[in-house]
This record gives C-alpha cells, structure tokens and sequence, in this order.
C-alpha cells in the first residue's frame, strides 16, 4: 500500500514540475512576442497619417 502511494507521488510531483517548466517558457515566449510587437508599433508610429 505505502510503495502505491509513493508512486503516485512521485508521478505527480514530476508532473507538477513539466507543467512548471512548460508555463514559464510559454511565458517567456508570449512575453518576447509581445516586446517585439510592441516595439515594431512604436518604430512605425511616424508612418501613421490620422
């Protein structure tokens, strides 16, 4: 009974850590896309004729 336990444990402490690992790259990638979106707007600010 113990050894089951355990190994469900450990399953889901290394799924914790995957889902982890891939929250912060999806972060950090959505947080790159969105500086350089920012940053293309702001350089073609002056093209904009209202």
């Amino acid at each position: 009974m113990d050894e089951r336990i355990y190994k469900i444990m450990s399953r889901s402490g290394a799924l914790n850590i995957v889902i982890g690992v891939i929250s912060i790259v999806a972060g950090l990638t959505s947080g790159v896309l969105l500086l350089i979106s920012g940053g293309k707007l702001l350089a073609g600010k002056s093209k904009i004729l209202f």
